[in-house]
């Protein structure tokens, strides 16, 4: 049976606080914030992920400034044992090419790889169900819809003044890499969010990487939206080893300029080191593991709220969903919502154990709910609130925003036309997500006739004087014949 009746959020903490006596938290601690485990008072069928449920909740307004810092913290990750682990995999691809991504194939992946790398041309149209097709071709004309819009605001064309015409111009990233997980999930969303964008931009070469199966071949869904998005080449690997092979080149393998995509930690590692290495080749963002950050008011369905924090915490155990509720939320419907929803599910043991570093945060009002999540700087943002496209002016830090009752994340992970990859660990603060301009680079061009020159020029002759670059200012004069 449900719980009865609403308590708020607050009655809930109190209640519990006086069941179990004051703090005792010593003056050691005081940077530790305190936490209350709002557990599930009726939980489903018994299973070991249901009985490692809890939700830590704290109340914001008593935590000290110190303690707001540490609950923004995401889950550590230890990158400098994981470079240790990734740099010799990278070197070996650099000197060795398609051999060693062979070799690191049949190590990780158990499979032994005749070609490294085949043409999307030359691979047969993949078997699919009729219904699952539809769903791909459907994500596939919304997403391109939304990435073609995009062109329209991309080159810029301005007479500064008189005479000096200043323009940008777009031109695609000629070679580009698309690294599509395998591993626990395979993601051919993600090849068509990457896929698409890069079709659109016209870049040259697209080299789209994903684990193969056990018996070398490649998902059916991700060959097809590679041969509708227009990919060229398909890479048989995952892992470090095809970040390298991508980065670098090699026998078979294209040399891309940027590499795009998530990944888990090793493909995280081997993209950084790959960006700072002699190679040539940026990436598209940092990224950790996904996270999600849903705001929450009384009206907001426990089944709802529930459902899309789960639809997070079940990509891995590392994954973090935080939820941010006002005052009068029933903490506890939600929780048992979570508790029930997240037994049910296959991937229950991984969802429980990214349940384990999240947690929820009760806010006085939904404007301390969006200083929070500004803070937090989401990689999701779920604002689940009455008239929620009012808060949209106050939210300044999120990879993707998902406004109002009827928009679960799993719409822009998917199809809604908006793209899945974007920035997590807090990095949206500086990073966007990938957009059509992820895949083109701008050039600025210049143009002056010589009534713009007479005019502008005397300004640029003194400044390069004031900064003691004399060919600067010779480059302007002698043109004027004022030397």
């Amino acid at each position: 049976p449900a719980p009865v009746g609403r308590p708020s959020a607050r009655r809930q903490l109190a209640a519990r606080r006086s069941s179990t006596g004051p703090s005792t938290a010593n003056a050691g601690a005081a940077a530790r914030p305190r936490v209350v485990r709002c557990r599930a008072a009726v939980v489903a069928p018994s299973s070991p992920a249901a009985d490692k449920m809890s939700i830590r909740t704290y109340v914001l307004s008593e935590l000290d400034a110190a303690q707001r810092l540490e609950i923004l913290k995401r889950p550590r990750v230890d990158f400098s044992s994981i470079l240790g682990t990734v740099k010799p995999i990278v070197e070996a691809v650099a000197a060795r090419g398609d051999d060693a991504v062979r070799e690191y194939t049949e190590k990780f992946d158990g499979v032994k790889l005749d070609a490294v790398i085949v043409a999307v041309a030359d691979l047969p149209d993949p078997v699919l169900d009729a219904d699952v097709k539809a769903a791909f071709d459907m994500a596939y004309e919304n997403i391109k819809k939304f990435h073609e819009a995009q062109k329209e605001v991309a080159d810029v064309d301005v007479e500064t003044m008189p005479g000096v015409r200043c323009r940008r111009v777009s031109r695609p990233i000629g070679a580009v890499g698309l690294y599509v997980p395998g591993g626990s999930a395979v993601l051919p969303s993600t090849a068509l969010m990457l896929a698409v964008p890069a079709r659109i931009a016209g870049c040259a070469t697209v080299v789209l990487a994903t684990p193969p199966r056990k018996d070398g071949s490649i998902v059916p869904e991700v060959l097809y939206v590679a041969k509708k998005a227009g990919v060229t080449h398909i890479l048989k690997a995952g892992g470090a080893q095809a970040v390298a092979a991508m980065g670098h080149g090699t026998q078979t393998c294209p040399k891309v300029d940027k590499i795009f995509g998530p990944g888990n930690q090793f493909v995280t590692a081997a993209k950084m080191m790959m960006q700072n290495s002699e190679a040539m080749v940026s990436i598209d963002m940092p990224a950790g593991p996904s996270e999600v950050l849903v705001m929450a008011d009384a009206g907001a369905n426990p089944e709802h709220v529930a459902a899309d924090l789960l639809s997070q915490a079940e990509h891995g155990p590392d994954s973090q969903v935080v939820l941010v509720v006002t005052t009068d939320v029933d903490l506890g419907a939600i929780t048992a919502a979570v508790t029930r929803q997240c037994a049910a599910l296959p991937r229950a043991e991984i969802t429980a154990k990214a349940l384990t570093h999240s947690y929820a945060v009760v806010v006085k009002d939904l404007a301390e709910a969006c200083l929070f999540s500004n803070s937090y700087a989401p990689e999701h943002l779920i604002v689940n609130v009455e008239d929620a496209e009012s808060l949209l002016p106050d939210l300044d830090n999120a990879g993707s925003i998902f406004l109002g009752r009827w928009t679960p994340e799993s719409v822009g992970d998917y199809a809604s036309g908006t793209n899945h990859v974007l920035p997590t660990y807090g990095y949206s603060r500086m990073y966007s997500g990938v957009s059509l301009d992820s895949f083109v680079k701008y050039m600025t061009v210049q143009e002056l006739t010589r009534a713009g020159l007479e005019a502008l020029g005397p300004s640029v002759a003194r400044m390069a004087q004031v900064e003691g670059l004399d060919a600067h200012r010779l480059a302007v004069t002698l043109r004027l014949g004022i030397e």
